[in-house]
């Protein structure tokens, strides 16, 4: 009886220590950080509890749902959806929802994240099926946006804040896609062929543009090569012409010198009639050596000439021989006319400052034309 009765005592106090354990498991339980938990007491609702450790009364008290705070994101499967132009579509979107009421999550629908799927579904029927397919495939901002406020005014009574939705794919038939490639192919190409019209275009405006500038530069260049070269030509022909007058200005003083000296000269030697007849009988064969004199005729008045010549020269003496006479001015030879004023500037043969600066100005403009 004692072993028996040891063994009932074992065993009551292995049972106790047991509902111990469970009561206590069943009294304190760990919520996560971003978790809550909706507890019900006797089946009814009594209290939200949040991230942390939490007392629970045993046998009365339970934790219905731990309910994630968190931001999620949903992926729903691809749905068949039949556009304004009767052309099937099959759209797979994404919904980023967050749950802001726990209690209304769990009690307001049996599964929200069903409900948010079925929203999504019917939400997304409506508002595509008011497009097109171009507008649909086109306008992937306005779907995205009237289907967050769709379903955010939807799951708003359950406790649901529709963040965002974004549409992941629109996959038309294949044999609308074929089409839409071809058009596609069409329409690059077609800008393709605008494109390079539009740059064969511009390249020859801008080749013309180029020759253009060019032709102008070049009749500029020649503009202001003839004028200058005219104006060299100018002032060539004013030097040269210059030249020229000084040149002639100063052989007309050689000459009028020379002959000065060689009238003086004669006077100075007093020659003889007899001497000039002499000299010139001796000048008369010279007149004759020239290529284009081919005869040479003696006057027939030749002695009255001489006789002429010395009456001019000389005069008679009481023998009736002509003798040289010296003027009265002849001890004194006359003083050569000075230059005039006016003449000096003839005989300058400095460079003149505007013929420097127009070759200068055009030396400098050739050297840079060669860079």
């Amino acid at each position: 009886m004692a072993e028996i009765g040891g063994t009932v005592v074992l065993v009551v106090v292995a049972l106790i220590v047991l509902f111990a354990i469970v009561t206590l498991v069943k009294s304190v339980q760990i919520i996560p950080q971003g978790w809550v938990a909706v507890v019900e007491r006797l089946g009814r609702y009594k209290v939200t509890k949040e991230a942390g450790l939490a007392f629970l009364v045993p046998f009365v008290d339970r934790v219905r749902r731990r309910v994630d705070m968190r931001e999620q994101v949903v992926t729903f499967p691809p749905q068949s959806v039949i556009t304004q132009d009767n052309l099937t579509v099959h759209v797979d979107t994404v919904v980023y929802y967050k749950v802001i009421e726990p209690k209304s999550a769990i009690y307001g629908v049996a599964n929200f994240i069903d409900g948010v799927q079925n929203v999504t579904t019917t939400t997304l029927r409506n508002v595509v099926g008011g497009l097109s397919l171009e507008q649909t495939l086109t306008s992937r901002e306005q779907i995205n946006t009237a289907l967050r406020g769709e379903l955010d005014d939807a799951t708003h009574r359950w406790g649901i804040r529709i963040n965002r939705v974004e549409i992941k794919a629109i996959d038309p038939p294949p044999s609308i896609q074929d089409s839409m490639e071809r058009q596609m192919k069409a329409d690059r190409e077609k800008r393709a062929m605008i494109l390079t019209a539009e740059g064969q275009r511009e390249s020859a405006i801008r080749t013309a543009e180029g020759q253009k500038q060019a032709q102008i530069l070049a009749a500029e260049g020649a503009k202001q090569a003839a004028i200058l070269a005219a104006e060299a030509d100018r002032q060539s022909r004013i030097l040269c012409a210059q030249g020229d007058r000084a040149a002639s200005y100063l052989q007309a003083q050689g000459q009028a010198k020379a002959i000065e000296k060689v009238f003086a000269a004669i006077k100075s030697g007093n020659p003889t009639p007899e001497l000039l007849a002499y000299q010139y009988l001796q000048t008369l064969p010279q007149m004759a050596q020239g290529d284009a004199n081919k005869m040479w005729v003696v006057p027939t008045d030749f002695g009255r000439a001489l006789e002429g010549f010395t009456r001019m020269l000389g005069a008679q003496d009481e023998n009736g021989v002509f003798r040289y006479q010296p003027s009265p001015e002849s001890g004194s030879s006359p003083d050569r006319p000075q230059d005039d004023d006016d003449v000096q500037d003839w005989f300058n043969i400095s460079t003149d400052p505007e013929i420097a600066r127009v070759v200068a100005a055009a030396e400098a403009e050739a050297r840079q034309e060669i860079r």
